[in-house]
């Protein structure tokens, strides 16, 4: 699939952050999204050993889903290597070069990516999942495992309750609960969805687990893609 090449890529946190600053305006927030994909891609990134530092060794896998049954329609991965720092914030410059090699490497454009991390639930309001969808193009959302930014109350106890992610009085993403009485995750848009459809997706993606489908399978793919 086709990617575009926005920028050059930085070699320091000044830079990455002009970087977000510039393509920040690109984003199209106030855009329906696909209520029923028909390829849902699920994006996640593995790292050899305790991940820190640069030039730590990573697997990126993508693995496209069928929007109904959840079966596998295509994968990629591609092996790398961090090349810039861990910074809160700009974690994306880390994972973006070896994402971006494996979605190229995808004959199927997907109707929607969802991301390991974070949309606009960002201090700069530009996280990996807006990143993602200036170069792509597609509807993107983020669904995080815990929350980056802003404050929220628990949802109620049940597959579906909200509560809304706030940061600085505004609301920024959902808190949402995709199984009974089990952790919740933290659902941002990304690029071209809104946030009441791309919560929908999310609980179109979990009917057995509290993760995305997509994301439980793009992780096995990328750990996979390390110890094979």
């Amino acid at each position: 699939m086709d990617v575009r090449d926005l920028h050059a890529w930085p070699s320091t946190p000044a830079e990455a952050e002009a970087i977000q600053d510039r393509l920040r305006p690109m984003l199209e927030l106030d855009v329906r999204g696909p209520a029923k994909p028909s390829t849902v891609a699920g994006l996640d990134v593995s790292y050899a050993g305790d991940g820190g530092g640069t030039g730590t060794r990573l697997a990126a896998a993508v693995v496209v889903l069928d929007g109904t049954t959840l079966q596998v329609v295509e994968e990629s991965v591609a092996v790398g290597t961090a090349a810039f720092p861990y910074v809160p914030g700009l974690f994306a410059f880390r994972e973006l070069p070896t994402l971006l090699k494996a979605l190229r490497g995808l004959k199927t454009t997907p109707d929607l990516l969802v991301c390991d991390g974070f949309g606009v639930a960002h201090p700069r309001r530009f996280g990996l999942a807006c990143h993602l969808g200036v170069l792509t193009g597609l509807p993107t959302i983020g669904v995080g495992k815990t929350a980056f930014i802003g404050a929220y109350e628990q949802p109620g106890r049940r597959r579906g309750d909200t509560t809304p992610l706030r940061d600085g009085g505004e609301v920024v993403g959902r808190v949402l609960r995709t199984r009974d009485d089990v952790k919740p995750v933290f659902v941002s848009v990304g690029h071209r969805t809104d946030l009441e459809t791309a919560c929908r997706n999310v609980l179109d993606l979990t009917p057995r687990y509290r993760l995305p489908e997509t994301t439980r399978r793009a992780d096995r793919l990328s750990r996979d893609a390390l110890t094979g």
